[in-house]
C-alpha cells in the first residue's frame, strides 16, 4: 500500500509543478500586481509600490477601455447569439437523417481547420475589399452602391460576421454530439403521440441540451473575452476604436501602443482580472440558469 502511494506521489509530481509554475503561479502574481504599481512584467518585487485599487480606478476612468468593453459585450451579445442559434440550426438539420450527412458535416466545420490569420484575410481581401471584393461585385450586379465595409464605420460588424462564420462549425460539432446522445425511443415515442419535429425540438432536444448548451456559453464567453487575433488583422497598424477590446487594451497598456505613453503592467493585470472575472460570473449564472436536463443512464 505504501509503495504504491509513493508511486502515485512521483508520477503526479512532475504534474502538479508544471500546475503550480505555468498556472498558480502566475495568477496569483497577476492578481498581486494588480494592487501595485508596476511598470514592467519583469520588475522585481523590490520595485513594486502599492496602489490599493487605483488600478482598477484607472482603467474604469479610460475612455478606451470602456470602449473595448462595450465591444467585447457587443462580440458576446450578437456574435454568440448568431454562432450559437446558427450552429444549433446546423446541427440539427444534420442530424435530421439528410443525405450527405457526412459531407455537410465537413463542409460546414472546415472554417475551423484554416488558420484563423488565413481565414481572416480571405475576408478582408476577397469578401470586403471594396474595389473588387465579393460583397461590392453582387452589389454591382443587382445595381447597388459600393459599400465601405472596412471604413470605421462598418468595420466592426464586419469583423463579428467573418468570426462568426469561422466559428459555427465548433459550435455546431459541440451540439451535434449532444444530440446524438440522445436516445430515439424517446423521439419514436413522441412521433407515436402525435408530436412533430418542431414540438419534438422544443420539449425533448432542446431540454437535454442543457448541459450542452451551458458548454457553448462558457466557451464562447472565453472566446469573447480573449478576442484579440481577428481584431489585430482588421486594424494591423493601429489599435482603432472600432475593432479595440480589452485583450488589445491590455496589451497596449503593458507593451506600449497608440496613445500609450507610460507603460503599465499593474494596470494590464488589474484588466486581466476582471476579465477573468467576468468569465466566472457568466459561468456562475450559467450553472444556475441550465441546472438539471442532463441525460441519467
Amino acid at each position: 500500500m505504501k509503495k504504491n502511494k509513493a508511486m502515485i506521489f512521483w508520477f503526479s509530481l512532475p504534474a502538479v509543478l508544471c500546475l503550480l509554475i505555468m498556472f498558480v503561479y502566475p495568477v496569483c502574481r497577476t492578481v498581486l500586481m494588480s494592487f501595485f504599481q508596476v511598470e514592467s512584467l519583469t520588475a522585481s518585487l523590490s520595485d513594486w509600490g502599492f496602489y490599493g485599487l487605483g488600478n482598477y480606478s484607472k482603467i474604469f476612468g479610460s475612455q478606451s477601455f470602456r470602449v473595448s468593453m462595450t465591444n467585447m459585450l457587443l462580440i458576446w451579445l450578437v456574435g454568440g447569439l448568431l454562432t450559437l442559434v446558427l450552429a444549433m440550426l446546423m446541427a440539427v438539420i444534420v442530424t435530421s437523417g439528410i443525405r450527405g450527412k457526412k459531407f455537410f458535416r465537413a463542409a460546414i466545420y472546415m472554417p475551423n481547420i484554416i488558420s484563423a490569420v488565413a481565414l481572416a484575410t480571405m475576408w478582408i481581401q476577397y469578401i470586403f475589399n471594396y474595389d473588387y471584393g465579393l460583397l461590392n461585385e453582387m452589389a454591382k450586379v443587382f445595381g447597388g452602391d459600393k459599400v465601405k465595409w472596412l471604413g470605421s464605420d462598418m468595420k466592426f460588424w464586419s469583423m463579428v460576421i467573418s468570426f462568426v462564420f469561422g466559428s459555427v462549425g465548433y459550435y455546431m460539432l459541440i451540439y451535434i454530439s449532444g444530440i446524438e446522445g440522445i436516445p430515439q425511443d424517446y423521439f419514436e415515442a413522441a412521433t407515436l403521440d402525435g408530436a412533430n419535429k418542431p414540438r419534438q425540438f422544443l420539449h425533448i432536444t432542446l431540454p437535454l441540451l442543457k448541459g450542452v448548451i451551458k458548454t457553448s456559453l462558457t466557451f464562447w464567453s472565453i472566446n469573447a473575452t480573449t478576442f484579440f487575433l481577428w481584431t489585430k488583422m482588421f486594424s494591423p497598424i493601429d489599435t482603432e476604436e472600432s475593432t479595440i477590446v480589452p485583450v488589445v487594451y491590455l496589451y497596449d497598456t503593458v507593451f506600449g501602443g497608440k496613445g500609450v505613453v507610460t507603460r503599465d503592467a499593474g494596470a494590464g493585470a488589474a484588466v486581466g482580472v476582471v476579465l477573468t472575472a467576468i468569465i466566472i460570473v457568466v459561468y456562475v449564472i450559467t450553472e444556475k440558469l441550465f441546472k438539471g436536463g442532463d441525460l441519467e443512464y
